[in-house]
């Protein structure tokens, strides 16, 4: 499962870079102020760093797959590094936003409150976070293998506002790659 994205990277690429992000994103951009530099983490195709990128935003990309890193870099024309999430260092990055537009979604749950305080690390103050992930309970795993993680909104906020983040807005949404799966959306705020 680890090396999906690598393997499968350009048709990754091609399944998601013409999804319109509008939808999910012009909240997000809403709330930015003007000029503000966004770190997307698993930028995948580089979708959603085009489209920032095209509303004025300073926009950079991590992704752990080569591959895809490389892609996203050529399709955008924004810097693109290529590391896990995981191990980052993000206390070397300084950004307004963090972009994390479904690149949680295979991380387990007991994982997530660390992992997700450990990329906050790169956020200047205040600043602004979307978060997408699966909504649901339990796990779930497609054809390729891939496990999803899927979550509750009560519990997902919960550790939200453990790591100091105010909701701005919330929605839940069906997927724009017209799979049927709902999405939970965040704009979020870390003020102090």
């Amino acid at each position: 499962m680890d090396d999906y994205y690598e393997k499968h990277g350009a048709a990754y690429f091609e399944r998601t870079v013409r999804i319109d992000p509008a939808s999910f994103l012009r909240p997000f951009a809403d709330r930015l102020p003007a000029g503000s530099t966004v770190l997307d983490v698993g930028c995948g195709s580089g979708r959603d760093m085009l489209w920032l990128k095209n509303k004025g935003f300073g926009v950079s990309g991590l992704d752990r797959s080569p591959g895809l890193a490389g892609l996203a870099r050529a399709h955008t024309g924004c810097p693109v590094r290529v590391g896990d999430f995981r191990t980052f260092d993000f206390s070397s990055q300084a950004c307004d936003a963090l972009l994390l537009c479904g690149c949680l979604v295979h991380l387990p749950p007991d994982n997530f409150p660390v992992v997700f305080d450990h990329i906050l690390n790169a956020l200047n103050t205040p600043g602004w976070v979307f978060l997408s992930l699966k909504a649901g309970q339990g796990q779930t795993a497609d054809q390729a293998g891939r496990i999803f993680y899927l979550w509750q909104p009560k519990i997902l906020e919960k550790i939200l506002e453990k790591c100091g983040l105010h909701v701005l807005d919330s929605s839940r949404t069906v997927s724009a790659a017209g799979t049927g799966e709902s999405w939970l959306g965040y704009v979020l705020l870390r003020s102090a």
